[in-house]
């Protein structure tokens, strides 16, 4: 895992090499072991080591192969070693045992059909000398971030914003879409980010530049795989069997290796396989809180932790760990990022920073095989209709009673005609209040208020046959919004932030498109979550685990807002920064209300602190 940035100047003028040294470097926490910059007239490329695969200097980048082509690669490849042995037999040699190089060989052999090949995460820039034609590539489903900015002078793209934002001379504006979006589903949606100048390549995309052109191609669609019909026997011996292949080449590594284990279905499942197949004792290593009202499943993580005899290790966090992280935390992500479940995740690395490089989590496994209520709300939405009149009811009575407002929220959720809206809406926890923008001022409510925060959702369900199984859609607007957008934004800046690579053994390419190929009937079957994954895991991971009611992995941020954060809360708020988008007595109210436990208005006061934050350390991030 590393870091990767560029520069490629229009106008033909070499590149200025403390440029791209500096932006470079600004992602040396993504690759601490070594960095280097290539330039190659008016291109430059840079990269940030972190080494876990071939830990020689031979495989260090920028990486030239023919004295024609230069690659930067962030990421990792787990089937590199059934590629290079083709391109072997291909009369293709090859100086190092990384997959780096297996990356670049395959560009030159197949083009860019060779990332279709690919099985692993990653974003990658390779520069052709002689065409002079540059190719920045992202993996299929966004596991690895990747920004650029483009004007016509100049293209920058970097593994993270903060490598942009330090270019000199250029401007960055305020995105208030992203803004709109965060409020109501904690993050930017889409190719989005919080700057108007600065935007993701998206996932499954390559992008051709040169003098003259920038084109975005794709080479991996989602909507192209085909729903098969299969059993739910078969189909679950499958996926038994393509997740346990998928674990073992995720233990593909010349460092240890570990797993974060919550004590879940997924973690549970991804230790058993891991412990199967690692060669040495594998570390397992959990997280417990301060506060735990059942939200933490310590104890069924030591239970599989002893089942596998793995060497377990528990981290306790308190909130007395918050502020001091949370404006690192902010500063790691460029943007605001409303996922309190970063947090536990960037303390658990900090802690273990030194230690261990690699380690497995369990993202990926609700989003390809229903681990969400809301997928079982979809497909009983029929019956959930007869029951629209109790919102009349509720309104009639005008009562503010939060339960009744709550189940009210949640029928116009579910009523909604427009299939997009209604996923958006069952998604949010937003759903439980009013709009979540009212803790704007007057003014720049005025600013956003008519902003359709619903649009990457309606963009995503534009690109579905119109007979597609609404469940199933369900299915894939998630891995193309919440998965790429919340999920592996936490899961890469949060720990990169502390130079570990974590990853994500349930986004195998095998696997996940042989999950989006079952029909979602039988992922959710008899109403249960997950139905289908713990069919394929029975005898697996303990029925205790498997079969018992799902807890997630809570993080008890609206108590640490009552307690350890409330003095640092209204501090945030109450700047000057903060008071030109927000609306401090409104705020006030709202957290009283919280504090009082007349209304639990937890999540849209983090994200309101979080975006506090955020803008009272706007020059920091701007100028790191």
């Amino acid at each position: 895992m590393c870091g990767i940035s560029g520069i490629l100047n229009f106008n033909q003028q070499e590149v200025d090499k403390n440029l791209i040294t500096n932006i470079n470097n600004m992602l040396s926490h993504r690759g601490p072991d070594s960095g280097d910059v290539a330039i190659i007239g008016n291109v430059a490329l840079g990269h940030r080591r972190l080494s876990i695969i071939d830990l020689s200097e031979s495989a260090n980048q920028p990486m030239v192969a023919n004295d024609n082509f230069t690659i930067v690669f962030n990421g990792e490849i787990y089937n590199f070693q059934e590629i290079r042995e083709k391109l072997i037999a291909n009369n293709i040699t090859f100086n190092t045992n990384s997959d780096t190089e297996v990356v670049l060989k395959s560009f030159i052999v197949y083009g860019t059909d060779a990332f279709k090949l690919y099985n692993g995460m990653f974003a990658l820039a390779i520069y052709n000398h002689s065409s002079k034609e540059l190719v920045i590539a992202r993996d299929q489903f966004g596991i690895k971030p990747l920004y650029y900015f483009l004007n016509k002078d100049v293209l920058v793209f970097a593994s993270e914003m903060k490598s942009i934002l330090s270019y000199p001379g250029l401007e960055f504006t305020l995105n208030k879409q992203a803004l709109v979006e965060y409020f109501w589903f904690e993050n930017a949606l889409g190719d989005n980010t919080f700057y108007n100048e600065i935007n993701e390549i998206k996932p499954g995309t390559f992008v051709k530049v040169n003098a003259d052109d920038f084109k975005v191609e794709t080479y991996f669609d989602i909507n192209q795989i085909k729903e098969i019909e299969i059993t739910e026997e078969k189909a679950a011996e499958k996926i038994k069997e393509l997740f346990e292949a998928s674990v073992k080449r995720h233990l593909i590594s010349d460092v240890p290796v570990g797993v974060f284990l919550s004590g879940g279905v997924d973690s549970s499942a991804i230790t058993a396989f891991a412990s199967k197949h690692y060669q040495g004792k594998l570390k397992t290593f959990s997280v417990a809180f301060d506060f735990d009202k059942g939200v933490n499943e310590l104890n069924l993580a030591k239970e599989v932790a002893e089942k596998y005899n793995t060497d377990h290790h528990e981290i306790k966090i308190t909130g007395a760990d918050l502020v001091e992280v949370l404006e690192e935390l902010v500063i790691a992500h460029d943007e605001p990022f409303g996922d309190a479940a970063d947090i536990p995740l960037y303390l658990l690395t900090k802690k273990l920073k030194g230690t261990i490089k690699v380690v497995l989590q369990g993202d990926g496994g609700d989003e390809f095989f229903g681990g969400y209520s809301r997928y079982l709300t979809i497909t009983n939405s029929k019956k959930y209709a007869r029951f629209s009149f109790v919102s009349k009811l509720i309104s009639f009575l005008g009562t503010k009673n939060p339960k009744l407002l709550r189940i009210q929220r949640f029928l116009n959720a579910i009523g909604q005609k427009e299939p997009f809206k209604r996923n958006a809406l069952l998604l949010t926890m937003e759903s439980k209040y009013s709009n979540p923008l009212q803790v704007l001022n007057r003014d720049f409510y005025k600013e956003v208020d008519q902003l359709d925060q619903f649009k990457r959702f309606k963009e995503v369900y534009d690109y579905y046959p119109k007979d597609m199984d609404p469940t199933q859609a369900v299915f894939y607007t998630d891995v193309q919004t919440i998965l790429k957008d919340t999920y592996f934004e936490k899961v890469d800046k949060s720990t990169m932030a502390n130079s570990m690579e974590v990853r994500v053994p349930f986004i195998d390419k095998e696997l996940t498109e042989f999950a989006l190929s079952i029909p979602a009937r039988i992922k959710t079957k008899q109403g249960e979550q997950k139905y289908l994954l713990k069919k394929a895991m029975d005898q697996i991971v303990p029925d205790k685990i498997l079969y018992g009611k799902k807890k997630g992995f809570g993080v008890p941020y609206a108590y640490w807002l009552t307690t350890s954060l409330k003095d640092y809360f209204i501090e945030q708020i109450s700047t000057k920064e903060a008071g030109a988008y927000l609306d401090k007595n409104k705020i006030i109210e709202m957290f009283e209300i919280h504090k009082k436990h007349e209304g639990n208005y937890g999540f849209i006061l983090w994200k309101t602190l979080i975006f506090a934050i955020w803008v009272n350390n706007k020059s920091k991030i701007m100028n790191n």
